[in-house]
């Protein structure tokens, strides 16, 4: 038995910040973030919407997807460093609210990496036969955390949410190999103290790095090269390590998911918001093969190759 992603959703707030309305309250400009991060727009959630009504809407809709029902989760696995409250977890809150009164329920706390540490998760769980459908959200409310007066940091997150359902594949589909690793000397150069702070150097040397290691890393351990990759979905922080994991798997750049210009980067929430933009845009089709990558603090980072499809 192998594990794989069944069914998809995701929630995006409607409200819009883009480059140009950050030039008004901050000294920056459209052309200094598109230039160095790719962004050129952002959601920002109501003051009014907490992170676990985003991952609620987002759960909803990977059941819905899914074709199961809230009462066949078995666990609920949400991957956030903004939650409601410190307890109870958004995973408990939304089991309630979906009524998936059989699962067990607790939130991941990894980051950026957060989305790859819950799919792992979940793949052992189904693997091992103990359970059957596990619900896995990314969920941000990062605008919370953002110093709105730094600029080097304010232009770079927004909001949102992405969720999916892992469970039993056919045959040859599913998660074929995965990397999961941190390294907590690196914790000083991204952090929350009241707000993100962030290295952004150091980060940024980091990422490149192992965000195109992680990629080779998980191909080799499914026995797979470079040519048998047909899409790559990033984590989405900042174009120009996005374009460094690309350059590194040698793909055109038609074959790299890119929503960081649309949404920045919306931490644990932007790789399974990826994936549902790309499956809308036909971008993905079963039998692919998808490898997935991302990093964050703590230092953290993740990868998986799995081979689309249920």
């Amino acid at each position: 038995m192998r594990a794989g992603i069944v069914g998809i959703g995701r929630y995006l707030p409607e409200k819009i910040v883009t480059n140009q309305d950050l030039e008004k309250v901050m000294d920056t400009s459209d052309e200094w973030i598109r230039t160095r991060t790719g962004i050129e727009e952002r959601r920002i959630a109501a003051d009014d919407v907490n992170t676990s009504d985003m991952a609620f809407n987002a759960a909803q809709k990977a059941i819905h997807h899914a074709g199961i029902t809230a009462e066949e989760i078995d666990l609920i696995l949400v991957a956030t460093v903004t939650p409601d409250t410190p307890f109870p977890s958004v995973a408990c809150r939304i089991q309630e609210r979906l009524g998936a009164t059989k699962a067990a329920a607790m939130d991941v706390s990894a980051a950026c990496a957060g989305f790859m540490y819950g799919i792992i998760t979940a793949k052992q769980f189904i693997e091992s036969g103990v359970y059957k459908n596990v619900l896995v959200v990314g969920v941000e409310k990062l605008s919370k955390i953002t110093d709105w007066n730094d600029r080097n940091t304010a232009v770079l997150f927004g909001d949102g949410a992405g969720a999916v359902i892992i469970g039993p594949v056919s045959e040859g589909r599913g998660i074929l190999s995965f990397e999961l690793g941190a390294d907590g000397t690196g914790a000083k150069h991204l952090y929350q103290d009241e707000y993100i702070i962030m290295n952004g150097r150091e980060v940024f040397k980091f990422a490149v790095r192992q965000m195109g290691e992680s990629c080779v890393n998980v191909l080799e351990k499914a026995g797979l090269t470079k040519e048998d990759v047909d899409f790559l979905i990033p984590h989405q922080a900042n174009i120009r390590i996005m374009e460094a994991s690309r350059q590194r798997l040698e793909l055109p750049p038609e074959k790299m998911s890119k929503t960081v210009q649309k949404y920045g980067n919306t931490s644990s929430a932007s790789i399974p918001i990826s994936i549902v933009e790309e499956l809308e845009a036909g971008k993905i089709k079963d039998d692919d093969l998808i490898v997935m990558v991302g990093f964050g603090g703590g230092l953290t980072w993740g990868a998986i190759a799995i081979r689309w499809g249920k």
